[in-house]
């Protein structure tokens, strides 16, 4: 019988694990495997592939560099490589539900987010003296990288720099080891040669030896990294966000009509006589979602539209590649970097008031307590009625209403206030952050100021409108065991828990088992209001699974939801964009277009890619905000008339104290050289720092008011002053 290469794959690879796991196998190499499992010639390179991608995966590992074996037989681990500024990393394997540590000398030359394979020592590192080396988490498997099998990028983004007659490249991510040399040459397409202080992409070279510089050649200049949006287009190439559409692409979006036609029409449900609207922030231009609210004699109807981007891009279109290979759009303070071209999500995908559009839509009904009681899935037409922007809606629902447009708002809100109390009843985790925007000066290109954006009622109402719909159709799709991605997040390690209890006992909170969810909900409820509430959130952030995409719906434990997806937002999630291709089957008055079901064989690799590109957009999304954020101290640290912020001790070192400042969601040092007119003495006792002479103490928790008083962009760090304090300059 032939096999097609995927079938081939798929029986081979289970005859070869099989192989490799049986009781009396001794490690053998390609072509000893390929003999024992009958592997025709023919097929040999597709043989070799496969160990590859197996190997890759972390299913097998090699010893004496040719022999394949089950890599928990040899003391082998594969993962990701997660690097610290200061070199020491976990390698993390594709679930996060397993992790090594590797100290910074046992990395050899692997960079970070490579994939490597890890051998586990038996003996932790020590120190000179026989120690257990500073730093080495306690119960957590320790290892040495002693292969790399994936390069994250062979691309970096640093600032050029000459020392004599040798030209270098000072990387603009601090965990990258050292610099790296290049020749001044110009790139192939720039205007000039490079010169010192500029912003440079470099292409490195294969790397052997941790004992010798990197090299490189530079094949971008991006221009002085002190120029207006050098910084930007730093960040995008660093995360590898491309920003151009390639010409295949324009043109095919070109061909695609700006607005609904009659054809496009037939099988669809009519709800252009709904009184639908959108909620959106105020500079959104690409409107995924819009929603009605009804009451019922036995509840609640909720209609929730979302935009039909999968009636326009098509499966393996230039579109479809490209959205896959961006996998999100990215939002960054001064620019958007979209998924798709603007002509279809700033145009005809986007849901905007008083035109037609085409939706995927979830009408849900619900009782009187805020049980769903059914749902349909429909192909729809909309025209939206309103355009609101989240602080015009805040305003509608802060006073009694006094039109039909409040009173659909407040209607809609009582819903949406019973179906968030259920949620919380639960035990779904309250991890919500008011928001810090950049605004920017379009004239000059500058910070002009930070906004505090609170999560008022106008932004939990859409919140839990697009959880109920995203639950209804994981819940649909499991039912009917329709291959898709689910968005899963596994429940947290107990130690990373323990890491959290006593981070909490150190701030004076109490806590009891976190283990228990119940708990963990307890903690959010008592530190509610409280100054240190978002710093404690961030904590719990770090101490929770990263959420991500995968094929196996396990659940969701943050949101404390055993069936969760992406469904509402296909203009910018091409996780969202699959769900609706594979909704087909659900849909009411019609069966569905099973060619558009996707295969379970293909959901793990793309959720892979998937949930690699939101962690570069989110990684992006960060460094650019912070990057503004460190901007605009940088000019309060300048203004001797800067009147500062209000914040409160984080964290007490000896040689000063952290202060967190919720104004800005950013921390910063206050070294003891800035406190003036005592000398301050840490007592790790009672973790402060006390003046000898004033008796003044700083502990975590104290409140304090501080002046930004100097900034680091290439660390990414702000030092702070106490406010009336002397200013002194760097």
């Amino acid at each position: 019988m032939h096999l097609s290469d995927s079938q081939f794959s798929h029986v081979t690879g289970k005859r070869l694990l099989a192989r490799l796991g049986s009781a009396r196998y001794q490690p053998e190499e390609a072509e000893q495997l390929a003999a024992a499992l009958g592997v025709p010639k023919p097929r040999m390179e597709a043989f070799r592939e496969l160990l590859r991608d197996l190997e890759r995966r972390g299913l097998v590992g090699r010893v004496r560099k040719t022999r394949y074996v089950l890599p928990g037989d040899a003391d082998l681990f594969v993962g990701r490589l997660h690097l610290t500024t200061r070199g020491a990393g976990r390698v993390v394997d594709e679930t996060g539900g397993a992790e090594v540590f590797v100290p910074a000398t046992e990395t050899g030359t692997a960079l970070h987010r490579d994939r490597v394979v890890v051998r586990l020592l038996r003996e932790p590192t020590r120190g000179p003296r026989g120690k257990a080396r500073a730093g080495t988490p306690p119960e957590r498997a320790e290892g040495r990288v002693i292969r790399i099998l994936e390069r994250a990028t062979d691309r970096m983004v640093g600032t050029l720099q000459r020392s004599r007659q040798v030209w270098h490249v000072v990387p603009d991510d601090p965990r990258f080891p050292g610099h790296v040399l290049v020749q001044p040459r110009q790139p192939e397409g720039a205007r000039r040669r490079p010169q010192p202080g500029d912003k440079v992409v470099v292409r490195l070279f294969p790397w052997e030896s941790r004992h010798l510089n990197p090299e490189g050649e530079i094949v971008e200049v991006l221009g002085p990294a002190g120029a207006l949006g050098v910084d930007t287009l730093s960040i995008l190439r660093r995360f590898g966000i491309p920003e151009a559409f390639p010409d295949e692409v324009l043109a095919e979006a070109g061909r695609i009509p700006d607005r609904v036609e009659a054809g496009d029409l037939p099988g669809r449900e009519d709800f252009r006589g709904s009184a639908v609207l959108t909620i959106d922030p105020d500079d959104a231009r690409d409107f995924d979602d819009a929603i009605h609210v009804e009451r019922t004699g036995s509840g609640w109807r909720l209609q929730v539209h979302i935009a039909d981007v999968s009636h326009y891009v098509k499966p393996g279109s230039a579109l479809d590649r490209e959205a896959e290979r961006r996998g999100n759009s990215v939002y960054l303070p001064d620019r958007v970097v979209p998924m798709l071209p603007e002509r279809l999500s700033n145009g005809v995908c986007s849901l905007k008031p008083d035109v037609e559009r085409l939706v995927r839509t979830a009408v849900m009904e619900f009782d009187r307590l805020g049980r769903r009681r059914s749902v349909r899935f429909y192909r729809g037409v909309i025209r939206s009625r309103h355009r609101l922007t989240y602080r015009e809606a805040f305003a509608m629902l802060s006073r009694p209403p006094k039109d039909p447009l409040a009173e659909a708002l407040h209607r809609a809100w009582e819903l949406a206030a019973l179906l968030r109390r259920r949620r919380f009843e639960h035990g779904s985790l309250d991890l919500e952050f008011p928001e810090i925007k950049v605004r920017i000066d379009p004239s000059t290109g500058r910070v002009e100021r930070l906004e505090r954006i609170e999560y008022d009622e106008s932004h939990q109402l859409i919140e839990e409108f697009m959880l109920a719909a995203n639950e209804a159709v994981a819940h649909a799709m499991r039912a009917r065991q329709i291959p898709v991605l689910h968005r899963v997040h596994e429940p947290p390690k107990p130690e990373k828990l323990l890491d959290f209890r006593a981070f909490l006992l150190a701030h004076g909170h109490r806590a009891g088992d976190l283990t228990q969810r119940a708990e963990l909900v307890k903690v959010l409820a008592r530190v509610k209001g409280h100054p240190e509430e978002t710093a404690i959130k961030y904590a719990l952030l770090r101490s929770l699974m990263r959420a991500r995409y995968d094929p196996t719906p396990v659940g969701h434990y943050g949101l404390a939801k055993t069936d969760y997806l992406h469904f509402t937002s296909p203009i910018r999630r091409y996780a969202d964009l699959v769900v609706h291709r594979a909704l087909g089957p659900l849909l009411e008055g019609t069966k569905g277009a099973v060619r558009e079901r996707p295969r379970s064989s293909d959901m793990k690799g793309l959720g892979e890619h998937l949930s690699d590109r939101e962690r570069a957009a989110a990684d992006a999304e960060q460094a650019a905000v912070r990057q503004k954020k460190l901007e605009y101290l940088a000019a309060l640290a300048a203004d001797e008339n800067a009147t500062g912020f209000d914040g409160f001790v984080s964290e007490v070192r000896n040689f000063g104290f952290f202060v967190s400042v919720p104004e800005v969601d950013l921390s910063g040092l206050v070294h003891v050289s800035a406190l003036e007119g005592d000398f301050y003495v840490f007592d790790p006792a009672r973790a402060e720092l006390k003046g000898r002479a004033s008796g003044r103490s700083f502990r975590a928790g104290a409140p304090v008011r501080v002046v930004p008083q100097r900034v680091d962009f290439f660390k990414g760090e702000v030092d702070f002053r106490l406010a009336g304090g002397r200013v002194v300059r760097p």
